[in-house]
C-alpha cells in the first residue's frame, strides 16, 4: 500500500512539473518586447523562435545524462538550464545588461533544451512507475504541458498585469520551484513489482477520475483566465488553480480507502472492452505470431512492376504487422514513415509556428491588449486536444477506428481555421481560429507517440520519435521565415518605444499576415491529404490487428 501511494504522489509531482514547464507556448507573450529591445527584424525574431525549437533536437543529451546521473540531479540540471536561458533574456528585455544577438540566440537554445530535459524526466518517471498503464500516465501528464501559459498569465497578472517581460522571469523561476516541490516524492521512489489484475483495474478507475479532474482544471483555466486582469482577482484564481493541481493527491487515497466501492463499480460498470491501451505489448506479440501463420496466403506487393504508380503509393511496401521494430535504416526506407513525417510536418508543425507568431499577429491586427489572452486560448485548447487524444482508448469497445484515421480527423480543423483567418477579420474570428488550431495541434502532439509506437515498434519508439520531431525546428525555420518575409515586406520603420535611438520594423493591418495565412492553409490542406493517404495504407493492418485481438479475447 505504501508503494502504491508513493507512485501516485510521483504522478502528481510529474503533473506539477509539466504544468509549469510548458514555457515554449508563451514565446508570443514577450516576443514583441524582445524584438523591440534588440532592434531586430521579424526574420531575426523568427530565428530566436527556431533556436527554442532546436532545443528539441538535443533531447538525446538528457537520455545520456540519465545513464550516468541520478534522476533528481537531471531534474535540477533542467531547472538550471531554464534559469540561465530565460533569466538572461529577462535581464536583456529590462535593459539591465546588453548582449549581442548571437548570445541571445544561444540563451534561447538553452531554454528550449531545458524543456526537453524536463519532458524526458517526466517520461522516465511514468514509465518506471506505471508499466501496465504507461500510455494513460503519459497522456495525462503531458496534457498539463498545455496549461502552462494560462498559469503563467494568472501568476503574472497577480503581480503586475502591465509587464510582458514578467513572463520571462516566471519562466526562469517557477520550473525551479516546481522541481523543489516534486523532489520529495521522486526521492521516495516506490519499489517496482508486477501488479495483480485487481490492482491494475483499480488503477484504471483512478486514471479515469484523474482525467475528469484534468478536464475540469482546463475548463476552469479557460473560462476564468479572461477575467484575471485585476491583480486581486488574478491572485484568487491562481490560488484556485494551485488547489486544483494539488487535489489529485486525494483521489488515489479515496479510491484505495474504499475498495468495496471499487468492487461495486467494477461489477456494475465493467471496464473490459474499453481498452485503455489501444495497442498492448502482449497483444502486439500475439498479433505478430498470428500474422506469421497466415502470411503465406497474402499477396506480395513488393513486385513494383505489377503495380501502377497510384497503386504503388497506396499498396506498395505496406506494413504487414503492427509493432514490428524498425531500425533507423528500415525506418527511412518506409513509405509510411515519410507519409507520417509529411503529415506531421505539414499539419501540427504549422500550428506550432502559428502559436510562435501570435504576438505579432495580435499586434498587427490591433488587438495587442488581448495578446496574453489569445496565448492562453491556444494553450488551453491544446490541453483539451491532448486529453482528447486518449478518447480512442476509452471508446475502443464501442467504436474502433485506426489511430491514423483519428490523426487525419484531428488535422481537419487547421486548414479551416486558416481559411477563416484569411477571409474574415475581427477578434472573435481570431479567437475561434486560434482555438481550432490549438485543439488540432494538441491532439496530434499527444497521439503521435502512440502512432510511432504502433507503426514502427514500441521498443524503438524513443529513437524513431526523435527522428520524427526533427520536422519541428525545420518547420519553425521554413514557415516562420515565410511569415517573417511577408511581415517585413509590408512593415514600416518607426522609433522604438523602449530604445528611442533605435528604429523597429512594425507592420499594422490585415496585409501583414494575409498571404501567410493562405500559404499556411494550403500547406495544412496538403498535410490533411497526406494523412488520409497514410490512413488508407495502414487501415488494413489496423483492421487485421483488431480482428485477431477479438478472436483471441476470452469470453
Amino acid at each position: 500500500m505504501d508503494g502504491q501511494s508513493r507512485k501516485w504522489m510521483i504522478l502528481v509531482a510529474t503533473i506539477w512539473i509539466q504544468a509549469f514547464t510548458g514555457t515554449n507556448f508563451d514565446f508570443s507573450a514577450y516576443s514583441s518586447n524582445l524584438k523591440s529591445v534588440l532592434g531586430i527584424s521579424q526574420v531575426q525574431l523568427n530565428y530566436l523562435s527556431v533556436a527554442s525549437d532546436l532545443g528539441k533536437t538535443l533531447g538525446w543529451s538528457s537520455g545520456l545524462a540519465l545513464l550516468y546521473l541520478p534522476l533528481s540531479l537531471v531534474l535540477f540540471m533542467a531547472s538550471l538550464l531554464g534559469l540561465v536561458g530565460y533569466g538572461f533574456q529577462w535581464l536583456v528585455i529590462n535593459n539591465f545588461i546588453s548582449l549581442p544577438y548571437f548570445v541571445v540566440f544561444l540563451f534561447c537554445l538553452m531554454a528550449g533544451c531545458s524543456i526537453c530535459w524536463f519532458n524526458t524526466v517526466c517520461f522516465v518517471l511514468c514509465i518506471r512507475n506505471f508499466p501496465v498503464n504507461r500510455p494513460l500516465a503519459l497522456a495525462l501528464t503531458t496534457s498539463f504541458n498545455g496549461v502552462s501559459p494560462t498559469l503563467y498569465t494568472l501568476a503574472a497578472n497577480s503581480i503586475s498585469s502591465s509587464s510582458s517581460s514578467l513572463y520571462l522571469l516566471l519562466n526562469a523561476i517557477l520550473p525551479l520551484l516546481s522541481s523543489f516541490a516534486a523532489l520529495v516524492p521522486i526521492l521516495r521512489h516506490p519499489p517496482t513489482y508486477q501488479l495483480p489484475p485487481e490492482a491494475a483495474r483499480r488503477d484504471s478507475v483512478v486514471f479515469l477520475v484523474l482525467n475528469i479532474l484534468a478536464l475540469l482544471t482546463g475548463l476552469y483555466l479557460l473560462l476564468l483566465s479572461s477575467v484575471s486582469s485585476v491583480a486581486s482577482t488574478a491572485r484568487l484564481l491562481f490560488g484556485g488553480a494551485l488547489l486544483l493541481l494539488i487535489l489529485p493527491l486525494c483521489i488515489p487515497g479515496i479510491v484505495y480507502a474504499r475498495e468495496w466501492a471499487c468492487r461495486i463499480i467494477h461489477s456494475t460498470f465493467t471496464l473490459q472492452g474499453w481498452g485503455f491501451n489501444l495497442v498492448d505489448v502482449d497483444d502486439l506479440e500475439l498479433h505478430k505470431e498470428l500474422i506469421s501463420r497466415e502470411n503465406n496466403g497474402n499477396v506480395d506487393w513488393s513486385d513494383g512492376e505489377r503495380l501502377s504508380w497510384c497503386e504503388r503509393l497506396l499498396m506498395g511496401d505496406q506494413l504487414v504487422v503492427l509493432g514490428e521494430e524498425h531500425s533507423v535504416k528500415m525506418l527511412v526506407c518506409r513509405v509510411d514513415f515519410w507519409l507520417y513525417y509529411l503529415a506531421y510536418f505539414w499539419g501540427a508543425t504549422v500550428g506550432l509556428v502559428y502559436s510562435n507568431n501570435l504576438g505579432q499577429i495580435t499586434q498587427s491586427l490591433g488587438f495587442d491588449s488581448t495578446k496574453t489572452t489569445l496565448v492562453a486560448v491556444y494553450s488551453a485548447f491544446s490541453f483539451f486536444g491532448r486529453l482528447l487524444a486518449a478518447a480512442p482508448d476509452f471508446i475502443r469497445g464501442k467504436v474502433y477506428f485506426a489511430r491514423t484515421g483519428w490523426l487525419a480527423i484531428a488535422l481537419t480543423p487547421t486548414p479551416l481555421a486558416f481559411l477563416l483567418l484569411a477571409t474574415a477579420s475581427g477578434e472573435v474570428t481570431l479567437h475561434a481560429s486560434t482555438a481550432l488550431i490549438g485543439l488540432s495541434s494538441g491532439f496530434i502532439f499527444a497521439a503521435a507517440v502512440s502512432v510511432t509506437s504502433e507503426l514502427f515498434g514500441p521498443n524503438s519508439m524513443g529513437v524513431n520519435h526523435n527522428i520524427l520531431i526533427t520536422n519541428i525546428p525545420l518547420g519553425s525555420l521554413l514557415y516562420g521565415s515565410l511569415a517573417a518575409v511577408v511581415y517585413d515586406a509590408n512593415a514600416k520603420s518607426s522609433p522604438c518605444a523602449q530604445a528611442p535611438l533605435r528604429e523597429e520594423v512594425v507592420c499594422m493591418g490585415k496585409r501583414c499576415y494575409m498571404d501567410t495565412f493562405v500559404w499556411w492553409g494550403c500547406i495544412s490542406m496538403a498535410g490533411l491529404v497526406i494523412s488520409l493517404l497514410l490512413f488508407l495504407r495502414t487501415k488494413p493492418v489496423y483492421d487485421r490487428f483488431e480482428r485477431n485481438r477479438i478472436m483471441t479475447q476470452p469470453f
